[in-house]
C-alpha cells in the first residue's frame, strides 16, 4: 500500500474529511486530494504530524506487507535490546490483526510470546539494574536482594517457589494430546531434572530414545549425577559422544557435565570441537560456555577473545554487524576487562 491509500484509508477510518486534515497541517485540501489519488506525495517534513493526527507511527504510514512485517519484528528480537513502547504497540497490533483474520496462524502467535518475552526480558534487565544499585545502597534492606532475586529467576530457597511444577503438569497434559512429542519430551525432562524428580523423568527419557539424537545417554547421565553416581553419569555422556560422533551437540552436552565434574579443561576441548566441528553458519553456544568457564577460573584474557569470537562469527557467518547481538558482546568485554583490572589491582 502506498502512503496515499494509506493517508485515504486513515482519514476514512477516522471519519474525517480531508478538509480536516489540511487545516491541520497547514495545507490545502486539493494537496491532500493529490496524494490521496497518487498524483503526489506529502513532504517528508509532514510526515510526523501526518502520524499524530492519526495516532499512527511513521512505520505505519508506510505499511509493510505482510511477510516483510513479519520479518522485520523477528529481526528485532535479536538485534533490539530495547522495544521502543510505540513500535511495540505497533507490532502487536499488526500481530492481532493477522490472527483476527487467519485465528489459526501460528507464526503471529510464536511472534507475539517472543514480542512479549523480549519486553519481559528487557523489563527484568532494567529491573536488575534498580535491584543492584538498591543493594548498593544499603545491603542490609531485604527489598533490594527479593528484587534482584525475581529480575533475574534465580534461586531463593523457598521449593514452593523455586520449582516448575505447573510447567511440568501443563507438559505432562501436552503429552496426553501429543504423545511422543519431542518437545514436550524435551520440556517435561528438563523441569523435571532441574527439580531433582529423577525417578519420575526416566519414564520420559525412555520415551525421547526414539529420537536418535544422543538425549537419552545425556539425560541418564544427568539423572545419574543427580543421584550422586558421577562416575556412572560420566559413562552415559561418553556414550552419547561415543553413539552419535558425528553430531556436534554430543560434545556440548559431554562438555556440560564435564563443567559440573569441575573437569574444565576437558569441558573446553569440548566445547571447542562442538564449534569447530560445524558447518558455518554456525551455533556459537559452545563459544558462550567457553568464555563463561574462562571467566569461572579468572582467565579474561580468554574470556575476552571467546566473545570477540562471537563477534567474528556473527559478523562473518551471519552478516551481522550491529544491533544487540554485537552491542551484548561489546557490553561483555568491557565488564571482563574492567573485573581483569581490578582483579589485577589487588
Amino acid at each position: 500500500m502506498d502512503i496515499g491509500k494509506k493517508i485515504k484509508s486513515l482519514r476514512l477510518e477516522k471519519e474525517a474529511k480531508q478538509e480536516e486534515l489540511a487545516e491541520y497541517l497547514g495545507v490545502s485540501f486539493q494537496a491532500v486530494s493529490k496524494w490521496e489519488t497518487g498524483a503526489s506525495v506529502p513532504d517528508i517534513a509532514l510526515l510526523p504530524n501526518i502520524a499524530v493526527f492519526f495516532g499512527v507511527t511513521i512505520d505505519e504510514l508506510f505499511q509493510l506487507s505482510d511477510e516483510a512485517e513479519f520479518e522485520r519484528i523477528e529481526n528485532m528480537f535479536w538485534h533490539e535490546r530495547r522495544i521502543p513502547r510505540e513500535t511495540f504497540d505497533h507490532c502487536v497490533r499488526f500481530l492481532e490483526g493477522v490472527l483476527q483474520s487467519e485465528p489459526k496462524n501460528v507464526r503471529a502467535c510464536i511472534c507475539l510470546a517472543s514480542l512479549y518475552n523480549h519486553r519481559a526480558a528487557s523489563d527484568h534487565e532494567t529491573a536488575s539494574e534498580y535491584a543492584r544499585k538498591a543493594m548498593e545502597l544499603n545491603p542490609e534492606e531485604k527489598g533490594g536482594w527479593v528484587a534482584y532475586q525475581e529480575a533475574n529467576n534465580a534461586v531463593c530457597g523457598d521449593e514452593w517457589y523455586d520449582n516448575h511444577f505447573e510447567v511440568i503438569e501443563y507438559y505432562k497434559n501436552f503429552l496426553k494430546k501429543n504423545p511422543g512429542n519431542y518437545w514436550g519430551l524435551y520440556g517435561i525432562i528438563e523441569n523435571m531434572l532441574d527439580d531433582d524428580r529423577f525417578d519420575e523423568a526416566i519414564p520420559y527419557i525412555e520415551q525421547i530414545r526414539a529420537a536418535k539424537t544422543g538425549q537419552y545417554d545425556v539425560y541418564m547421565g544427568d539423572v545419574m549425577f543427580g543421584k550422586g553416581n558421577p562416575e556412572k553419569a560420566l559413562e552415559y555422556w561418553n556414550a552419547a559422544v561415543e553413539h552419535y560422533p558425528e553430531r556436534w551437540q554430543s560434545y556440548c552436552d559431554r562438555a556440560d557435565g564435564f563443567k559440573k565434574l569441575g573437569r574444565y579443561e576437558e569441558a573446553l576441548a569440548d566445547y571447542e570441537k562442538c564449534f569447530t566441528m560445524q558447518e558455518p553458519p554456525r551455533i556459537s553456544d559452545g563459544l558462550y560456555s567457553m568464555a563463561q568457564v574462562h571467566e569461572l577460573l579468572g582467565d579474561y584474557d580468554a574470556a575476552v577473545e571467546d566473545r570477540k569470537r562471537i563477534i567474528k562469527c556473527l559478523r562473518e557467518e551471519y552478516n551481522t554487524f550491529s544491533g544487540e547481538s554485537i552491542d551484548g558482546q561489546k557490553r561483555e568485554i568491557e565488564r571482563l576487562k574492567r573485573r581483569r583490572a581490578e582483579v589485577n589491582s589487588d
